[in-house]
């Protein structure tokens, strides 16, 4: 990934995923998965957003737990 380093955004899905008590070994799957699949989808762009790589992990992220998916693209804004 080229916006940001994957283990900074892996700490990222971690810190969400414990959040809301997603347990550690769902939490871990979903975020390989998710991950992976964002990196596969990001592959042919030659720049990479914040944004472009917010909104394919969540769009990943909906596929496991949507509650999951909504806390990491709001996770700015929730206090």
């Amino acid at each position: 990934m080229n916006y940001l380093d994957e283990k900074s955004i892996i700490k990222e899905l971690e810190i969400d995923a414990k959040a809301i008590g997603i347990p550690a070994g769902a939490a871990e799957i979903f975020i390989k998965k998710s991950v992976t699949a964002a990196k596969k989808r990001l592959q042919t762009k030659k720049i990479i957003t914040k944004k472009d790589l917010n909104l394919a992990i969540s769009k990943e992220l909906k596929k496991y737990n949507a509650d999951f998916a909504y806390v990491y693209e709001n996770r700015d804004k929730i206090i």
